[in-house]
């Protein structure tokens, strides 16, 4: 493995981390609705279990009220089943071969613990980063080891990988900074 790749593999799996931090925000639930929330709903689906948006088209009505247009008339029943069974705390309304969910307003006690939630992702997130900083300088290590660098070169590539830590660091503090203050926006 060359120094190039020792860096590209690094920020390629930070961005990944990131990446992922971001899809698992998206799940917490903010008050407002968005198409995104019932992603990871499951449905069964002729024996195998299925996403809703797989079975269904979801829309967003207003700001507090999804649709959720199944289409096939005899998925309506397991799909409106999988949304009040996720743990999402959603009661949909079976409307024929329409669903509409509409979102209860957050608590603030729940917009709280919310918060914590996504600061707890964001914690993980980062300490997934640090972990692949320590792969990548664990790599230039054998490298070095190996006889393949200079230590010269492996103190140089060090500073460039803890920049590229830092920098994502810095984004998993703003994607969870967003988060938050849209969880707290009533």
């Amino acid at each position: 493995m060359s120094l190039s790749e020792v860096k590209k593999s690094a920020d390629t799996r930070m961005a990944k981390s990131v990446e992922a931090l971001r899809t698992g925000l998206a799940k917490i639930r903010t008050g407002r609705a968005h198409a995104g929330i019932l992603d990871h709903v499951t449905v069964e689906y002729y024996g195998s279990p299925v996403p809703v948006n797989q079975v269904a088209n979801v829309t967003v009505v207003d700001a507090r009220t999804l649709n959720v247009q199944v289409w096939e008339k005899n998925m309506a029943g397991p799909v409106e089943k999988a949304i009040r069974e996720s743990d999402l705390g959603l009661n949909p309304i079976s409307m024929g071969d329409s669903i509409r969910v509409p979102m209860p307003p957050l608590t603030e006690e729940r917009r709280r613990d919310l918060t914590k939630v996504v600061r707890a992702e964001g914690e993980d997130a980062k300490v997934a980063v640090r972990n692949l900083r320590r792969e990548a300088n664990d790599a230039l290590k054998k490298l070095v080891k190996d006889k393949e660098i200079s230590e010269d070169d492996e103190r140089r590539m060090q500073d460039e990988i803890q920049k590229l830590t830092d920098k994502y660091v810095g984004e998993i503090d703003k994607v969870v900074s967003q988060k938050e203050a849209e969880i707290m926006t009533v």
